[in-house]
């Protein structure tokens, strides 16, 4: 079984999150063969740590894990990599792949630029 964790960065108010739960279900309902989790790097839960736990847990031997981040700054990489290494040992039975920062694709950055010019006044 695969599965995605989308994992972000974590912030004190909890409607922070609510975009990223929306791409949650959105995702998970665009691909219902994998399991689709959330996972933080600070300050709200689950952890990534836990995150995969969970997914093994439910008999998940591949996952992908898809930082949101716009770019690759320090927590991508100094903290993701160390995050990463540390789940690859304790579970060595499972495959772990990355996706890179959502500022990496041009395809994200054409579609965050079509909606920013769509929503300029006239």
């Amino acid at each position: 079984m695969n599965g995605l964790i989308l994992f972000a960065h974590g912030a004190r108010d909890p409607r922070w999150a609510v975009p990223f739960e929306r791409l949650q279900a959105l995702t998970q309902a665009q691909r219902p063969d994998w399991k689709v989790t959330l996972a933080f790097l600070e300050l709200m839960t689950p952890s990534l740590p836990d995150s995969a736990a969970i997914m093994i847990e439910a008999g998940v031997t591949q996952i992908t894990v898809a930082p949101l981040f716009l770019g690759p700054g320090g927590h991508l990489r100094n903290d993701f990599p160390l995050l990463l290494d540390a789940l690859r040992s304790r579970y060595p039975q499972v495959q772990f792949a990355t996706l890179p920062a959502l500022g990496e694709s041009d395809a994200l950055l054409a579609a965050i630029a079509a909606w920013l010019t769509a929503s300029l006044p006239e």
